[in-house]
């Protein structure tokens, strides 16, 4: 018997250690709260580029303006800085706002710069037509607003765009200094699953 008890613990010893190394393979992970997956199981199986060209209309007149001040500038402030607007601006297929409409840009932008009019834009690219229906991705960057072309990255979607990545080119197509209206045109590109 004395001979058994040895032996036995010893088989024990490597079943527990066995099991231990197999529920950390199963699960991916020796952490609790975490565990590795398998992308296939999420339809995360082939990536795409998407471009997309869509025109903003920010429409800060009228009565129903798409742009609202929920912050004044300070005060003697050349660039506005510390103007903050939330807004929900359509995106439109063309530059004419009774072009299609695509969506919604919802968010705000802020006037986060001293030297220059430079905005910090975070919206969301909110789509209701077509395959993007229901679908979103969120620009979030540096918009110096009178420079040709501006570049913003694209750091996350939902839907179609889901674990979106890249970034927005935009480009002032028109702006009325007396109402502050603008539309800019985007040009998207964006990798996602």
């Amino acid at each position: 018997m004395a001979k058994i008890l040895p032996i036995l613990s010893s088989q024990l010893n490597i079943f527990f250690i066995f099991s231990f190394f197999f529920i950390i393979f199963i699960s991916g992970e020796a952490h609790g709260f975490a565990k590795a997956l398998d992308e296939k199981l999420f339809g995360l199986n082939e990536e795409k580029f998407t471009h997309l060209r869509l025109f903003w209309h920010d429409i800060l007149s009228g009565t129903s303006p798409t742009a609202v001040q929920v912050v004044p500038p300070v005060a003697n402030s050349s660039t506005a800085f510390g103007l903050m607007n939330m807004i929900d601006d359509p995106l439109t297929e063309g530059p004419e706002l009774s072009s299609k409409m695509l969506g919604r840009a919802q968010g705000f932008y802020a006037a986060a710069s001293q030297q220059e009019v430079g905005l910090l834009m975070a919206m969301n690219f909110a789509f209701i037509k077509g395959k993007y229906n229901g679908s979103t991705f969120t620009v979030l960057g540096r918009n110096t607003v009178f420079s040709k072309v501006r570049e913003m990255p694209v750091i996350g979607g939902t839907g179609v765009f889901r674990f979106a990545r890249g970034y927005v080119q935009a480009k002032t197509y028109k702006f009325d200094q007396n109402s502050g209206d603008a539309t800019v045109e985007y040009n998207c590109y964006v990798l996602h699953y």
